[in-house]
């Protein structure tokens, strides 16, 4: 498939919808992904319910959290969820107050380069001048106030450049598990948010080279945040992944109408899996970032509890009943209710879930998703 079919098909669905006005008003739309599993979370997060529906911070389920979060920024019926057709009713029930058009059901997994085209072809349906803001369910961030201004002058600045922009987090430390990105030279200040070129993005470096980047002070963190207006997204999907943008494309005109799933199915069989990052982003010359630096974690595996959850006298954190005699450090889960007892441990996770325990080192929890990888090779799929 070539890129100038899929130009020419995004071309036609701005045409249709009235795309190019001026961009004094900023229309802004959220469009949340919420299709991942959350391996590293098993066995509390499931095929079934995964790790965006849990309340692993210690308040709302975390997708619940991710909505609330934008209040006074963008109103509920201009807040899009991007997930699982296996998992949109569990969205509806977390979200009742949320339009059910709002819920964009994925028939199959393809990666967020097809969620992100996805999300921009449901707002230009509605919004020929519509800014997309791309945002995960599954991270912690604090304070709301601080990131909505952000999200806010990153919607004023891709409305009013046209470009793609993302947000970056000042670096705490030398992260090989982050995508981290280059900055370029400051192009723009918006309300006091400075804007600048990306130069490049490097994805999960290894530690000499983050550390290098720590130093240099000329590297953020790549949050996977992203603010875009749906025409300008849906024209650089169509120039680097054609095939993400014919399919999509060719379903754009059924949403909305009784013929969408159907529409989809067949769109995302015909699909490019890959991510909107190695798609578009390392390749279109429209990418700009925006320097953050408001507390954020996106709690990758069991240990980030330790960071959000209360402690007791001896650093150990519980979702469930806790008695501990000589244990330190630990975090246990027990959701159904039952109680964990510790007893001359330290640094251990403790969780039991969904018929299974799990007891790992506390360094050793990322390593989780390859017990999730062994259920299938010893057909345990059951409690995947």
């Amino acid at each position: 498939m070539r890129s100038s079919e899929g130009l020419a098909l995004v071309g036609k669905a701005v045409a249709r919808r009235g795309g190019g006005a001026d961009n004094r008003r900023v229309s802004i739309y959220a469009a949340i992904l919420a299709g991942g599993s959350g391996t590293r979370f098993w066995p509390a997060s499931t095929r079934d319910v995964p790790k965006q529906m849990l309340p692993l911070a210690g308040g709302a389920p975390l997708l619940r959290e991710s909505v609330e979060r934008l209040t006074g920024l963008v109103p509920t019926e201009r807040t899009l969820i991007v997930t699982g057709a296996r998992y949109a009713a569990q969205v509806a029930e977390l979200l009742p107050e949320l339009p059910a058009a709002n819920i964009l059901a994925e028939p199959r997994a393809r990666n967020t380069a097809a969620a992100c085209a996805l999300a921009a072809h449901r707002v230009l349906r509605d919004d020929p001048d519509g800014v997309v803001l791309m945002l995960p369910s599954d991270h912690v961030i604090s304070p709301a106030s601080e990131l909505c201004a952000a999200l806010s002058a990153a919607a004023r600045r891709a409305a009013d450049a046209r470009t793609l922009v993302t947000l970056g987090l000042r670096p705490r430390h030398a992260a090989t598990g982050y995508g981290w990105i280059d900055m370029g030279e400051p192009t723009a200040d918006v309300d006091g948010h400075e804007v600048r070129a990306v130069a490049r993005f490097t994805e999960k470096p290894d530690l000499p080279t983050a550390e290098s980047f720590l130093a240099g002070g000329r590297h953020l963190w790549n949050l996977g945040m992203f603010a875009w207006r749906a025409d300008v997204l849906l024209e650089e999907v169509a120039r680097h992944v054609p095939g993400v943008a014919i399919p999509l494309a060719a379903a754009a005109p059924a949403l909305g109408t009784a013929d969408e799933a159907a529409a989809l199915t067949v769109a995302f069989d015909a699909c490019q899996s890959i991510s909107i990052d190695h798609g578009v982003l390392e390749h279109s010359e429209r990418v700009e970032v925006m320097p953050c630096a408001f507390a954020w974690d996106d709690l990758g595996a069991f240990p980030a509890l330790l960071r959000h959850l209360p402690k007791d006298e001896h650093g150990n954190v519980s979702v469930g009943p806790l008695v501990s005699i000589d244990a330190r450090g630990c975090v246990a889960w027990a959701e159904d209710g039952s109680m964990t007892a510790l007893l001359g441990v330290k640094d251990l996770v403790v969780v039991r879930a969904n018929g299974v325990t799990l007891v790992a080192p506390v360094a050793r929890a990322q390593e989780v998703k390859r017990l999730v990888a062994e259920l299938e090779a010893r057909g345990l799929e059951r409690f995947r």
